[in-house]
């Protein structure tokens, strides 16, 4: 079987600050983006090197804010090869007239970013109904909505999830699950108890691998719970690179070695074909 390997959460910044200005949500912008940024052009030639052949593009809210324009046009150059993961206030009273601008700009699922990184705030407008018709519109168009959120917040996904059952949610970094005592993993029972929605995903990220790695009993048992509980189908990789300092094969290789105990099956389904099904443009042939 041949591995295609699609990377749903790498990010990149632009050295042109003019056309792109800085403008990080909450004005604390990231450490990684301004010690160890990376263009779309090296994003680029880093997965032709690590052997990745697709990507969805997350835009950097610790940047840009709810300015997407930089990933826009870079995913408008290779459209067949990238979408974009792109961020703006849900909540805005002309939400649905902003997603649509970004639509037409290449936007292939909405990122709901609640903190996390840079800043840790109240999280509740999550389930805020001024945001319910941008969940409506995506329901409607089936793209996926991908939220940044931590073991606190997961029950609110859970009434997401429940309240829009067609519409895909993706869980940033598993939604930093709490490993330290190792299986049979007690601390995740919220986490585990969302595999009862089908429409709930897990992106499993560089971050989730340092925890398990860290975990008693190391790695492959917690990525094999995941698949008993989610199915395979049910998670998939993002490099978060290069917030996950690389180089960006390193990071593959991490991956390899977490993923060691599963079958090839199910391998294929997190490297690349659950990709497919959270961001359908991404399943077109070539690049």
């Amino acid at each position: 079987m041949t591995l295609e390997i699609i990377d749903i959460h790498p990010h990149i910044i632009s050295t042109d600050t003019a056309k792109y200005p800085i403008t990080p949500q909450e004005g604390h912008r990231s450490n990684w983006s301004s010690t160890r940024p990376i263009t779309f052009e090296q994003l680029v030639a880093e997965m032709d090197e690590a052997g990745v052949a697709k990507a969805a593009i997350v835009h950097s809210s610790t940047t840009y804010g709810h300015n997407n324009a930089y990933v826009a046009d870079c995913v408008a150059q290779q459209p067949r090869r990238f979408t974009g993961v792109y961020s703006f206030d849900v909540a805005a009273p002309d939400a649905l007239r902003i997603f649509d601008h970004w639509l037409a700009r290449g936007m292939g699922g909405i990122r709901l970013f609640t903190g996390g990184a840079t800043h840790q705030g109240d999280s509740s407008w999550l389930l805020d109904p001024a945001t319910f018709p941008v969940w409506q519109r995506c329901a409607e168009i089936g793209m996926t909505m991908v939220v940044q959120t931590t073991p606190d917040g997961l029950s609110m996904v859970a009434a997401l999830a429940q309240r829009f059952p067609t519409v895909r949610i993706a869980l940033d970094h598993c939604a930093r699950p709490n490993l330290e005592a190792g299986p049979p993993y007690e601390a995740c029972a919220g986490l585990f108890e969302l595999a009862r929605h089908d429409n709930v995903y897990l992106k499993i990220t560089p971050r989730t691998f340092d925890l398990a790695q860290k975990a008693p009993g190391g790695a492959q048992p917690f990525f094999a719970k995941l698949v008993e509980v989610f199915g395979a189908d049910h998670l998939a990789f993002g490099s978060n690179y290069p917030a996950s300092a690389g180089p960006l094969k390193k990071l593959i290789e991490q991956g390899h070695a977490c993923f060691a105990a599963l079958s090839e099956d199910d391998r294929a389904w997190v490297w690349g074909r659950t990709a497919k099904r959270l961001y359908p443009t991404l399943a077109d042939a070539g690049k």
